[in-house]
């Protein structure tokens, strides 16, 4: 069968600044394929360009004939007066779905995204749920492939629980653009990285992410050699060249044109193999009190809404504190509370002696109007960071800002550069007490990573909100969560906190309520062990079973085989043959993979 959508040669410019350029790939049946790169690249552009919204410069996608292309886009917005059942009735009617299909699809669909009110008003739902409206009104329509832009952001952790779920028990194919580590682990069956980096603009690699970071290890350990036997070559040529050949002969031309183009390889495979990392570096001040703050028996109301009641938490310098909970159960009202914005109901907060504290806001205020320049530095041309005078234009190309972008008004900017802005005007200001309220939306996995690493570093103490599961394992050394009913405890780490929760915690459907426990789903040994336990093997399941060892082994010489090829210096020096190699050694993992995941299947059911 044909793919379901071909991308071939796609270029996309916007002005001068290309975009992306004769870039190709297919989504076939059954491919859960993330999209991944920097800030830039044009992955939601690419995304537009396949769901038909944009046309590319150059280039054309081919749609499988009858195939039904689903597009969720960032921002989820509904048209006033609409209710949930009215959204996706006309979603049905757009789709041409024949009338006597509708109430069968609206109730497989609502059971399907979980909604607890289908009279609810659509634009007045919470952040969350007009994003699962957004999901179900692509996914009433059933379609072959559905294409998600970011749809983690505004779901709490139990909402991204579900859509895991959705997807993994979908059966239409999905590209999806996300930046979350461990949803792009436990949805996707490739992962393409959209990166100007790469020979063909992209690099596809079969296999969750973990497989796609080792994949692209490999390829630009082959990349760093190309490099160097091109470095050499040219060295070589270079000096024949300065001893000043008499270009008389035929062989004599050949090899001075030969050369300019060796040369004009190198060019390009350095300007590709370079890349620019936002250097991120949180600085704390030189206290030396321990205990920074301390909440003793703080309870806090806001309306009818109880957001803590009776709690008593120490925050102490050095102590990285995760701050977890359903939305709307009040952690951002707790971070108002640290600065003061908020006093509490009842009890003490305690705060040292000119307590330093930092804030980023989820909310991304920045001026209207202000240019780059003046966000950063609003009195001069220069800043102080680390207690050294820098040039503004020196200290924006830290965050990977051009010196053009400086006079650019800061709302022309994307999300992900809005939140570089603001992460660099913090780092302008030494802190006691940094507090984070959701700063990984919009980043890019590798500006993520450095956020992560600078934290870590951070000497000061921390207060970290964060949908990034990832992030929150990785730097935070105490978990509080919220239950969204007043209720708060502490927690070694953010398993913990789902364990003592027993039950997934979803936000209200209404904004600024607090959130609702729903049984979280059995798991897959659990249902076969209600179901009367194992099976026993089918004939020609035994007869697989016997021969399956055979086949592992034969699979792993294979794909040995395809390591020791990448590694052979003419194919490490040849374009075209170290991608032949590279897709032998990515199929070879795949088979592999799938043979090891059978064997583990077939034992089990074996007993």
């Amino acid at each position: 069968m044909p793919p379901i959508l071909n991308a071939q040669g796609l270029t996309k410019a916007f002005g001068a600044t290309p975009l992306f350029r004769e870039i190709s790939f297919t989504v076939n049946d059954g491919d859960r394929i993330g999209l991944i790169g920097p800030n830039g690249a044009g992955k939601s552009t690419l995304l537009k360009v396949l769901a038909g919204e944009e046309d590319a410069d150059a280039g054309d996608v081919a749609i499988r004939k009858r195939a039904r292309v689903g597009y969720v886009k960032q921002e989820s917005t509904f048209a006033p007066g609409l209710t949930v059942r009215d959204v996706l009735e006309q979603a049905l009617i757009a789709a041409k779905v024949a009338e006597g299909e509708h109430e069968g699809r609206l109730r497989e669909t609502s059971g399907r995204t979980g909604f607890p009110d289908m009279t609810a008003e659509a634009a007045k739902l919470s952040g969350g749920w007009r994003k699962r409206l957004a999901i179900a009104e692509a996914v009433v329509t059933h379609p072959d492939v559905l294409l998600l832009d970011e749809p983690t952001n505004h779901l709490d952790l139990a909402g991204i629980a579900w859509l895991e779920e959705l997807l993994n028990e979908a059966d239409f194919a999905c590209v999806l653009v996300s930046h979350d580590r461990y949803f792009l682990e436990n949805v996707t069956t490739s992962i393409v990285e959209l990166n100007r980096v790469y020979a063909d603009g992209l690099l596809r690699v079969q296999g969750t992410y973990s497989k796609f970071i080792e994949g692209k290890q490999a390829y630009m350990e082959a990349q760093n050699k190309l490099q160097d036997a091109l470095k050499n070559r040219v060295k070589i040529e270079v000096d024949w060249l300065r001893r000043g050949p008499k270009a008389r002969s035929t062989k004599a031309k050949a090899r001075i044109d030969n050369a300019n183009d060796l040369i004009g390889q190198l060019k390009e495979v350095n300007a590709r193999v370079q890349t620019s990392s936002a250097g991120i570096d949180f600085s704390a001040t030189d206290r030396q009190t321990k205990r920074l703050v301390e909440f003793e028996d703080v309870s806090c109301v806001l309306g009818d809404r109880k957001i803590v009641e009776g709690l008593n938490f120490l925050v102490t310098s050095g102590m990285r504190v995760g701050l977890v909970g359903p939305n709307g159960s009040g952690k951002t009202t707790l971070l108002r509370l640290l600065t003061g914005e908020l006093e509490p109901t009842s009890g003490t907060i305690k705060k040292a002696a000119s307590l330093k504290t930092v804030y980023f806001s989820q909310t991304r205020e920045l001026e209207e109007g202000v240019t780059l320049r003046r966000a950063l530095a609003p009195d001069s041309d220069s800043v102080v960071y680390q207690g050294r005078v820098v040039h503004v234009a020196s200290y924006a190309t830290k965050f990977l800002f051009t010196s053009e972008q400086l006079n650019q008004p800061v709302e022309r900017l994307s999300g992900g550069e809005r939140a570089r802005v603001l992460i660099a005007k913090l780092m302008l200001e030494p802190a006691d007490l940094l507090l984070l309220d959701e700063p990984t939306n919009d980043l890019d996995i590798q500006t993520l990573e450095i956020l992560e690493e600078s934290l870590l570093e951070y000497t000061g103490a921390l207060i970290l909100v964060t949908h990034d599961r990832y992030m929150l394992d990785r730097v935070s050394t105490i978990v509080l969560g919220l239950d969204g009913k007043g209720g708060a405890e502490t927690f070694a780490d953010y398993g913990q906190w789902e364990q003592w929760r027993g039950v997934k915690v979803e936000e209200s459907i209404v904004p600024g309520q607090a959130g609702t426990a729903v049984a979280g789903t059995a798991s897959t040994a659990g249902k076969e062990a209600a179901s009367g336990g194992k099976k026993k093997l089918s004939y020609l399941e035994a007869r697989e079973f016997a021969g399956i060892e055979t086949a592992v082994d034969a699979a792993e010489d294979r794909l040995q085989a395809a390591r020791e090829k990448i590694e052979e210096p003419e194919v490490a020096t040849d374009a075209v043959k170290l991608t032949t190699a590279l897709a032998e050694m990515e199929a070879a993992q795949e088979v592999a993979d799938k043979l090891y995941a059978r064997w583990a299947e077939l034992t089990e059911k074996a007993g």
